[in-house]
């Protein structure tokens, strides 16, 4: 009986049925309640297994994601290719996993974009990137570290909003729009560093005031 099962038990099956009701009712009450019946148990109960309601299951459902998308990439041959390819490799098997829930995606994007819930959308976007660059083998702490987070999550969003939104034969068109968009982030990371080996070799404009200031003592 699913009135028997704890709530944590009946998390998954409450997902997996919303899933059904989401394209057409969005994510909300309606939906979780639908999702509820389906299953076979009451409304009380769904709200036991997510006490937060309809954005709980969402959240279920894009960390349930996380999940599956780092087991893909760890079992890849990550030592032999590049952090472009790795990366690439990385947003294509976030997407592909979960092409057939697409419009629930896209109502779940839509969802995030609503003022109260702008937070969690940014909290899981970051979690996804951070997610990524983990699997992928990132150890940085500097502050390297939140700033390929940053540049990820603005990748992976972009590339999301036009997968969901293509209708070329196997997502081609938004491959092509990923590896632009990767192709992108390797310029202006070249560019940081050839500025960055160039200002090593300008004079300090710091030292030079404070010698002006502070003129070198004669012995």
């Amino acid at each position: 009986m699913a009135e028997d099962r704890t709530p944590e038990e009946l998390r998954q099956p409450l997902l997996e049925a919303m899933l059904a009701h989401v394209p057409f009712d969005g994510w909300n009450e309606k939906a979780l309640r639908a999702a509820a019946a389906d299953i076979g148990i009451s409304p009380e109960m769904a709200e036991l297994a997510y006490p937060e309601g309809a954005m709980d299951v969402l959240e279920e459902m894009l960390l349930d994601a996380d999940n599956r998308m780092v087991a893909a990439i760890e079992a890849l041959d990550l030592k032999n290719m590049r952090i472009r390819d790795k990366i690439t490799q990385a947003i294509r098997i976030r997407l592909e996993q979960n092409a057939e829930a697409r419009e629930a995606i896209k109502r779940g994007v839509a969802a995030h974009a609503m003022p109260p819930n702008l937070a969690r959308g940014t909290k899981a976007g970051w979690r996804t990137a951070d997610r990524i660059w983990r699997a992928i083998g990132d150890t940085s702490t500097d502050h390297n570290w939140y700033t390929k987070r940053a540049t990820l999550s603005a990748v992976y969003a972009a590339v999301l909003l036009y997968w969901l939104n293509d209708d070329s034969e196997g997502f081609k068109d938004t491959w092509a729009f990923l590896d632009r968009r990767i192709e992108n982030v390797m310029q202006f990371e070249k560019a940081k560093f050839q500025m960055r080996k160039a200002c090593e070799n300008m004079p300090s404009v710091s030292r030079f005031l404070g010698r002006l200031r502070y003129p070198a003592s004669k012995p």
